[in-house]
């Protein structure tokens, strides 16, 4: 990627640093830099922090599903099932516990900004200029301020393709979803990837006829095949109708449901669509044209293994520069941005990030595939644990559920770890802190290992004696 050089810092500007949006990048990136003794400000244009993480995106779909998973858990108890009437409550209601925590993560992070002395301004940014920016508040007046180094962390937004009106009451992205404020008895998503298959298992928890199209030949392909199938067969087994390798045609719309017409000439109706096919980053309308930088078709930006962008005091982080899209991820690609800002040496990009996928049970995995290992022609082996057989999952009722390691046969080095069942992006960092430790990463850690009973972690001594099993 070619360079310009930078030149010769003369002007005295007002920031060392400003930092563009308020989520995880730009919170990881503002907070790492003033540790480090740098005048920084943020700038987002919400009257509170926090991002779309905080607001549409993952804490109120995240408080949703918890609701919902509570529901589904009740409605399995007998003693339970016939408390309450929850069938034709509107999805605005069930998110009411969403806001109490929406709340308090707003809080929480605005503390966070205040202790370490960055200045928050609520506006929209435009930057005039290679070290200038002018912010629109949100009350209508502007201001102009100076930086030396900047950090773009605008993050993303449900993509909108042209001839779908989003502006219809019963037309629906994943950020208006959580608006839906009327009784539903069948949705169409279109789409299935996480956060199409996230919602697929949460409305089909609310007890909705769902049709879940995906324009793929499986669901989540890029996910071990048995954890992608075993999520299709329990979508199925609830009651998800899955329609692979479809594509729209158009979109029709009336006051009380919608029609769905596919180009294989299949036409669904139903109450609502969810449209949840790909995300564009939130890069319009920010001026990069005057500073020379020029996002992609879906608005995300190109950065180096430093999160640089093409112009050397510009750095990005987050949604908006694309892959892994994640919370957790942003977050430390926004610390990693401001080490590398501050000179930090050998500051190390975030590569190694396990999934995190929040259906209805969860997903997680870190490390190869059976498909990557076999293609790679590594001799692997396989160690298993189900769910169904843990004293912890039977005493929960939570029994759905795998953890699969992927080990070499030979060094008994962990390759890969896959597990799908409740609280799996819990589970998993066991794995991961195994498979990063230069000392521990072998089976032998897992077979070895006390772990409490009843746990979920016991699957990985379970998992790890089944794969010794296999050797010979």
């Amino acid at each position: 990627m070619a360079r310009r050089e930078k030149t010769t810092k003369k002007q005295s500007y007002q920031y060392d640093a400003i930092v563009l949006g308020a989520g995880p990048a730009g919170e990881g990136a503002a907070m790492k830099l003033a540790k480090s003794g740098k005048k920084v400000a943020v700038i987002d244009q919400r009257h509170q922090v926090g991002g779309n993480c905080a607001h549409v995106g993952t804490i109120p779909s995240k408080a949703l599903r918890q609701t919902v998973f509570n529901i589904m858990r009740y409605q399995r108890d007998p003693l339970f099932q016939k408390v309450g009437e929850w069938k034709q409550v509107p999805l605005s209601e069930v998110l009411r516990n969403a806001h109490r925590v929406i709340e308090a993560q707003v809080d929480t992070h605005t503390r966070f900004y205040e202790r370490n002395q960055i200045d928050v301004h609520h506006g929209r940014a435009y930057l005039q200029d290679e070290h200038t920016v002018i912010v629109h508040m949100l009350d209508g007046g502007s201001e102009t301020l100076s930086f030396d180094q900047l950090v773009i962390a605008t993050g993303s937004r449900p993509y909108q393709p042209e001839g779908l009106d989003f502006n219809h009451p019963r037309v629906f992205d994943s950020d208006k979803i959580l608006t839906l404020n009327y009784p539903i008895h069948k949705i169409i998503i279109y789409g299935a990837g996480v956060i199409g298959s996230e919602y697929a298992s949460i409305f089909i928890g609310l007890d909705y006829k769902v049709d879940l199209i995906n324009t793929q030949a499986q669901l989540l392909n890029y996910l071990d095949d048995e954890i992608a199938d075993a999520l299709s067969y329990y979508l199925r087994e609830l009651g998800v109708l899955i329609r692979h390798n479809e594509q729209i045609d158009h979109l029709e719309t009336h006051d009380d449901y919608v029609v769905l017409h596919l180009q294989s000439g299949k036409k669904i109706k139903a109450d609502a669509i969810l449209w949840c096919n790909g995300r564009s980053g939130n890069t319009d309308g920010l001026g990069l044209e005057n500073v020379g930088l020029a996002p992609n078709s879906r608005g995300q930006l190109a950065v180096n293994s430093q999160y640089q962008t093409d112009v050397p005091h510009i750095y990005a982080a987050g949604d908006v520069i694309g892959w892994p899209s994640l919370a957790s991820a942003a977050y430390d690609q926004g610390r990693c941005a401001a080490a590398n800002m501050v000179g930090e040496q050998d500051v190390q990009p975030v590569l190694n990030v396990p999934t995190g996928i929040y259906t209805i049970p969860e997903i997680s995995s870190i490390g190869k595939t059976e498909q990557q290992l076999t293609d790679e022609k590594i001799p692997y082996e396989v160690g298993q644990a189900s769910f169904r057989h843990l004293a912890r999952a039977q005493i929960t009722g939570e029994t759905v559920g795998v953890l699969k390691i992927l080990f070499h046969r030979e060094t008994l080095e962990i390759l890969g770890i896959h597990c799908f069942g409740n609280n799996a992006a819990e589970i998993i960092h066991i794995g991961q802190a195994a498979m990063l430790s230069q000392a521990n990463n072998s089976l032998h850690y897992f077979a070895n290992t006390t772990f409490n009973y009843p746990t979920m972690a016991e699957a990985y001594r379970v998992a790890a004696l089944n794969g010794m099993n296999r050797l010979f």
